[in-house]
């Protein structure tokens, strides 16, 4: 039995998170417009911070895992010369500093000096677990723990501007990056080089699984989109965000292979899948199969999440 709506929605519908809603809110306001239960995210945005929130709506569900996994973007504004509990300007201030004489190069070098591989020591604000409770759980009681560094990756950074020889200089940049960095940590490490406090002045998800502001809808959109029978065209098939990954394409009989649970001979698909790994199978009508693996020296690939013909 198919879901209500699920035959007019499905697939990834990127939503331009608005300041002061949670990602759990913008979830729950979709699942009543579009009268669809079946919604997740594919990355937690804080209610402060605007930008990409992508929403695997129906099926597109069991994409989420692999689309979360994708590097996004930010940008950024690094405010040096203060310091709060939660590293950026919503938290209590803690230390208040002349930070007038860094210099442009000073700055910039910094913020450079950052890309490639970092360790971070997650925020006690971040929803990593410890003890089995979240952190920001926990310091919302006033308790805070020792965290283990966490490694993250820096693909790139571009610096867009510059405010220098004032109290509190700023930075904004871009920053692509690994799941799991957290910016406002960034930021703070950005100053410790230098020698300074400083925080997160503010922060907008400008890319995420491959998706940006131009694919993006607002929730007052949303009614109209619906009304006028606009909204399925804006919903993307969640197999096409993973561009990164390798795909082939069965014929009829392993198609139905497929849906039985059975493996599919490598030999018996379009290109011949050689590389160890993910594979995304298609039919040969041009639909989606499925999600499979190749493990090592194996000429069989084994599903992990098949997607019968309708």
């Amino acid at each position: 039995m198919r879901e209500e709506g699920l035959e007019r929605f499905d697939g990834v519908l990127a939503i331009w998170k608005p300041a002061g809603w949670t990602s759990h809110d913008v979830v729950a306001k979709a699942r009543r417009l579009l009268g669809v239960r079946r919604i997740g995210h594919t990355g937690t945005l804080d209610p402060a911070v605007t930008g990409v929130l992508p929403l695997c709506v129906g099926r597109a569900t069991r994409f989420v895992e692999y689309l979360q996994e994708m590097p996004k973007t930010y940008e950024a504004v690094l405010r040096f010369g203060i310091a709060t509990d939660t590293e950026d300007l919503t938290g209590e201030l803690l230390e208040d500093a002349d930070a007038s004489f860094l210099s442009e190069d000073r700055m910039r070098e910094a913020v450079l000096s950052f890309l490639g591989d970092i360790e971070q020591i997650p925020p006690m604000v971040s929803a990593v677990k410890v003890g089995g409770k979240r952190l920001y759980e926990l310091a919302r009681q006033g308790v805070s723990v020792e965290r283990k560094p966490r490694r993250a990756t820096i693909h790139s950074i571009d610096i867009r501007d510059v405010a220098a020889g004032v109290r509190h200089p700023e930075i904004r940049f871009t920053v692509r990056c690994s799941k799991g960095t957290y910016i406002r940590t960034l930021c703070v490490d950005i100053g410790r080089k230098l020698g300074v406090p400083a925080a997160m002045a503010s922060l907008v998800r400008t890319e995420s699984a491959g998706l940006t502001r131009k694919d993006c809808v607002t929730l007052e959109e949303i009614p109209e989109l619906i009304r006028d029978g606009g909204l399925a065209s804006r919903m993307v098939p969640a197999d096409r965000l993973l561009s990164h990954m390798p795909r082939t394409v069965a014929g009829r009989t392993e198609t139905e292979h497929a849906v039985q649970g059975k493996p599919l001979p490598a030999v018996r698909l379009r290109p011949v899948p050689r590389q160890p790994g993910i594979w995304l199978v298609d039919r040969e009508d041009g639909g989606f199969l499925g999600i499979f693996r190749l493990e090592e020296g194996s000429d069989k690939l084994r599903a992990v999440k098949v997607f019968p013909p309708a």
